[in-house]
């Protein structure tokens, strides 16, 4: 990877840039709309947002007035906790269509497989979701459809029915969790890793064996871990409100870390928390 619009090869064959500009967290309005539209103008082509993020909307609006043409931007939402289910996808996603004033989405992903409405139901919950979402799909209203947060048994469980394989599955890896079973399993499946929260919502920086790296390779902290993820093969959703970090963060290709340098990322246990468990969300 060179450059921000470098791709990853999903596997029905769609590209997808390798690093995505991330906006949970981000509050609709002024604050949403100026950074994405930051983020375009710094060189992301790649956007995430979710319904459940409540800035669907403004993300829209902040892609409309870039001035870039709509097929050379990727946007990606998600559904709701509060959809699963067929007839609810298909209202969910049509909705999401209207906020971000959009024609289609180049990824549409199920955003938590086990939500507390439908702890009991579960399984056939997403399987009637995904139908909704293969029907999209195949009327080219969705690029490729994705999972999110979702572990082996979730995966399992959906290929039973699906006859769409998930394109990504959107996780939360930074140093120190790597979730190894889950990334194995992912790639012997052909199912791309996106890591959300790659910086650890910020906890990485007062990590002092990443203060270290970063004196080491003249690099902020943010551009190490955000290259880390990149040599771990992932793809990083770095978040940012700030026009010079966001800026900041897309400096991440003119260097390589060693691979003890990886690894000694990889090991700081703990560092950065541990990812939340589907299956006892509440939520």
């Amino acid at each position: 990877m060179k450059t921000l619009t470098d791709t990853y090869e999903l596997n029905n064959g769609l590209k997808i840039p390798c690093i995505g500009f991330g906006t949970w967290q981000t509050p609709d309005g002024d604050v949403a709309y100026e950074s994405v539209k930051t983020a375009l103008e710094s060189g992301y082509r790649h956007i995430d947002t979710a319904a459940m993020y409540g800035n669907e909307p403004s993300v829209g609006r902040a892609v409309k007035d870039s001035g870039l043409k709509r097929e050379d931007i990727f946007i990606t939402s998600k559904l709701n906790n509060s959809f699963h289910g067929y007839e609810a996808t298909k209202e969910a996603f049509l909705t999401t269509l209207k906020n971000l004033d959009t024609d289609y989405l180049d990824l549409y992903l199920i955003h938590w497989p086990n939500p507390i409405k439908f702890r009991e139901i579960w399984k056939s919950a997403n399987a009637g979701s995904w139908k909704a979402m293969e029907e999209f799909y195949e009327e080219g209203k969705i690029k490729a459809i994705g999972i999110s947060n979702f572990l082996p048994h979730h995966i399992d469980a959906l290929l039973e029915t699906a006859t769409v394989k998930p394109a990504v599955n959107q996780v939360r890896l930074c140093p120190g969790l790597t979730q190894d079973e889950l990334a194995a399993y992912c790639k012997r499946h052909d199912i791309l890793l996106e890591a959300y929260s790659p910086l650890g919502t910020g906890k990485i920086f007062s990590v002092p064996a990443m203060q270290e790296l970063s004196r080491k390779y003249g690099k902020t902290i943010a551009q190490i871990g955000i290259r880390w993820s990149l040599q771990r093969g992932y793809l990083p959703l770095p978040k940012s409100v700030t026009p010079s970090r966001i800026k900041e963060n897309t400096d991440v290709f003119d260097f390589t870390l060693s691979e003890e340098d990886v690894a000694i990322i990889a090991g700081l246990t703990d560092c950065c928390g541990t990812a939340t468990n589907p299956d006892t969300a509440t939520f």
